[in-house]
């Protein structure tokens, strides 16, 4: 079973997600940014000028592979990327487990891989607080400067939302607030992953 995990960049994805695997288990946590494409080649002024928000900036094509093989019950090798650098740092072996949960702002923008989500779920946050939370974690986890993170949110982090985040909260099959407390959000998200999966 594949579950897909959106929302805003800072709506409390990858929290929530990796607060879940330690309550169960069974779900094996696949981040949708280990697949941002490798930017060696490229220079680092080059790599800031990437649209790091848009469905094209991901190797959708091995993301559809891995989660093929997760279908099919075998290990992947899955990406690390390193978020400073924009370049591909090595490989993590994975194994699948009964429920696997693919994170990421972009999951339902990729249509390649539409057909292999079994259900879908959105975090829904206000802009003020996504933002808040996306300058933090840019600055402190990311090396990022303010000014950076806030010129490409402006450019690129914004209009991509609205192009390709938003539009799809309406069809998703749990939506979650994001505003809650990662801890009252948790009891929800498995309470409707064990309903799904005993379907």
């Amino acid at each position: 079973m594949i579950v897909g995990l959106s929302g805003g960049s800072g709506a409390g994805k990858t929290t929530l997600a990796r607060a879940a695997v330690s309550q169960w288990p069974e779900l094996t946590h696949l981040a949708l940014d280990r697949y941002y494409r490798d930017l060696t080649r490229m220079s680092p002024r080059e790599r800031g000028k990437v649209n790091f928000d848009h469905p094209g900036a991901l190797e959708t094509e091995l993301l559809a592979d891995h989660l093929g093989r997760f279908r099919a019950g075998e290990a992947i090798d899955a990406p690390l990327y390193d978020f400073a650098t924009h370049t591909r740092a090595g490989y993590e072996r994975l194994e699948p487990g009964p429920v696997v949960l693919l994170e990421g702002t972009l999951v339902y923008a990729i249509e390649a891989i539409q057909p292999l989500i079994d259900l879908r779920v959105f975090i829904d946050a206000p802009a003020d607080l996504r933002l808040l939370r996306r300058l933090r974690r840019d600055v402190t986890e990311r090396g990022r400067t303010f000014e950076f993170s806030a010129d490409q949110y402006l450019r690129a982090v914004r209009p991509m939302h609205q192009q390709f985040v938003e539009p799809y909260k309406t069809s998703a099959g749990c939506v979650l607030d994001g505003e809650q407390p990662v801890e009252s959000l948790i009891p929800e998200l498995l309470t409707r992953l064990r309903a799904f999966k005993t379907r």
